[in-house]
């Protein structure tokens, strides 16, 4: 009897301690420290270079085998990239045939040689844009090890954000520019081949020490160090003192990308925000960047303000403004941007790409998966970002009433027109790019703009803060963040997360009939929402009805200017119409609109107002 109670006893114990464990171990994420160095030879414009990770297995799993990204090979022709170009419906003109084109001394290439795993070679194969290495001693979980490689390559013309001479006449726009591990988490490696689209990466430190001739000037991600031997306005050294090759040396930590680029031409301006955050503005002067980039340093100090009280606070100590690359692209703790454009244009590009360093480099998350969590994000927040800087007269237009509601037009004429992808759809797998770039983008961020109304405004914005502060530095997927919004607002919306992001299925309600006191609404659409139905009455007074959707399990509290507000009973998803009893009667009322805030992504809002208007947003 005391050995079986001793037996029982060391049983629980030993759950316990298991389910500990367990629960200790139910997030976790790889680390990688790089050291890379690496020298530019302008004449050939080829790189070589040397590259040290630290790596460790932070993961529950045995790894057998490591995958790194060698992006510049996908500027070859018969490259994925290229064969992708070449047969999608709607390629990207940056890119059209031009890959397919290129001559031996235009192209991309890197090679890799000397690969070790603590000191110890290890056997690997390259398939495009991908290197798969066989370890022949495996990685056991929490373990750290070693990885050591030589590198060489050569850079290509300037296609797609890398390459040299863009069309602005930058030289060099180091991006995706060295052999890159690739992440591992619970759903395993993710090795995907480049085909222009998004990137995920692992967590980490760098190191890195570039060499070039001195005539150029460089900006980069993180902290330069040796500024002191520099000059080109990171210093006060004279040119006179500079040698014929300088070596630059920077540090970025906890970050998970490094870029840089390099011209003969760039001036530097530094501002130190209002909070201390050094930013670096780095750009070709002439007639139109030297209207307009001499004024980014204030504005995007006010944007920053803006940003941190609205959406988490930037972690990071520094951020560079680079003019360079194919468009906008962000990288860790810089963008590379076109910078000739106006300075509206201007200023919502360098907007929207400091803000990826919120949604993407400091979330982290698998952009190939869930790009709209990235994209869409950056977008919501841009247009928050951009109406206040007009608020403050720091770029010219009037501040919008309804600031989605051009979107939210666009993007249900492509819905009609029968384009739409669900955004469950891998981002290298939509069948056009115009189904990428309007889910990743627009959806996305009206994905954020649709939340807002169903969850309430404040709700809303306490919620995106939340998310900041509760996942930054890891990698959130749908379910984390969607977990957050339910927390915030103690309402049930996994619904939402199912109809919005994994079918292509949308709302679409509409005034039927009134009859004295009853307002038939129909819901032609297959998706359901609850919906803010407005009544203003001939004697002016607004009477706001909130009808809750029987899936959220409760409701929001309500957010808009009104004199009454009357609670509706749920409304079960599956009916097709449902009667709303008004406190007056028909012809007591001067309007009736469903959604006045215009933050639902209704299909057809014709019928959503009383009477009818016979144009389309009269409202």
């Amino acid at each position: 009897m005391i050995k079986w109670q001793l037996k029982f006893l060391f049983g629980i114990a030993l759950f316990c301690l298991s389910s500990n464990i367990i629960a200790q171990q139910s997030y976790w994420q790889q680390r990688a420290e790089y050291k890379i160095v690496v020298e530019l030879d302008d004449r050939d414009h080829s790189i070589e270079g040397n590259e040290t990770i630290v790596y460790t297995n932070n993961s529950p799993d045995t790894l057998n085998s490591l995958f790194f990204h060698l992006y510049f090979n996908a500027f070859q022709p018969g490259s994925l990239m290229d064969m992708k170009s070449l047969t999608i419906k709607d390629p990207d003109k940056r890119i059209g045939e031009r890959i397919s084109k290129l001559n031996k001394d235009e192209i991309g290439r890197q090679e890799i040689s000397n690969l070790k795993c603590n000191g110890e070679k290890i056997s690997f194969h390259v398939e495009g844009t991908v290197l798969e290495a066989k370890l022949g001693n495996a990685i056991s979980p929490g373990e750290t090890v070693t990885l050591t490689l030589d590198f060489k390559g050569q850079v290509p013309v300037q296609i797609r954000r890398s390459g040299r001479n863009n069309k602005e006449g930058i030289d060099y726009s180091m991006a995706q520019w060295y052999p890159k591990l690739a992440e591992y988490d619970e759903m395993g490696w993710h090795a995907d081949p480049y085909v222009a689209r998004e990137f995920y990466g692992v967590w980490g430190d760098f190191d890195v020490s570039i060499t070039l001739d001195s005539k150029y000037v460089v900006g980069a991600s993180g902290i330069l160090t040796n500024a002191v031997d520099i000059g080109h306005g990171y210093s006060d050294q004279e040119p006179g003192q500079r040698k014929e090759k300088t070596t630059w040396i920077f540090k970025a930590e906890n970050v998970h990308d490094f870029a840089w680029a390099a011209d003969q031409d760039y001036v530097h301006i530094v501002k130190k925000a209002y909070n201390g955050t050094m930013l670096h503005f780095i750009y070709q002067p002439n007639e139109k960047t030297n209207e307009t980039w001499p004024q980014l340093p204030m504005i995007m100090d006010e944007a920053l303000r803006y940003m941190n009280e609205t959406f988490g606070v930037y972690p990071y100590p520094t951020y560079s403004f680079i003019q360079a690359g194919d468009g906008g692209m962000e990288y860790a703790m810089a963008t590379l941007i076109l910078g000739e454009g106006v300075l509206p244009g201007l200023v919502g590009l360098a907007t929207h790409e400091w803000i990826h360093s919120w949604y993407q480099h400091v979330l982290g998350t698998n952009e190939s998966l869930y790009a709209w969590m990235d994209e869409g994000f950056t977008s919501y927040a841009e247009t928050c970002t951009m109406e206040h800087l007009k608020s403050k007269k720091l770029i010219p237009g009037d501040v919008e009433e309804f600031p989605w509601k051009e979107s939210i037009k666009g993007y249900t004429q492509f819905v009609l027109a029968g384009r739409s992808e669900a955004l469950s759809t891998h981002a290298d797998h939509f069948l056009t790019n115009a189904a990428y770039s309007v889910g990743s983008y627009t959806k996305g961020e009206l994905c954020l703009t649709q939340l807002n109304y169903i969850v309430g405004k404040d709700a809303f914005d306490r919620g995106m803060k939340r998310y900041f502060n509760t996942w930054k530095f890891k990698h959130p997927d749908p379910v984390d963040f969607f977990r957050i919004m339910e927390k915030e607002a103690d309402l049930e919306l996994d619904w939402y997360k199912e109809y919005w992001i994994n079918t292509i299925h949308h709302p679409d309600y509409g005034i039927d009939t009134i009859i004295g006191k009853q307002l038939k609404i129909r819901k032609s659409g297959m998706m359901p929402m609850p919906l803010d139905v407005m009544v203003t009455t001939k004697k002016g007074k607004k009477e706001l009805y909130y009808i809750p959707v029987d899936l959220m399990r409760g409701e929001k509290k309500p957010d808009l200017v009104y004199d009454d507000y009357i609670l509706g009973d749920d409304w079960p998803w599956i009916n097709k119409s449902y009667t709303l009893m008004l406190n007056c009667r028909e012809e007591d009322i001067e309007s009736i609109v469903i959604d006045p805030s215009y933050r639902l992504v209704d299909l057809n809002r014709d019928d959503n107002i009383w009477p009818r208007l016979g144009i389309t947003d009269k409202n």
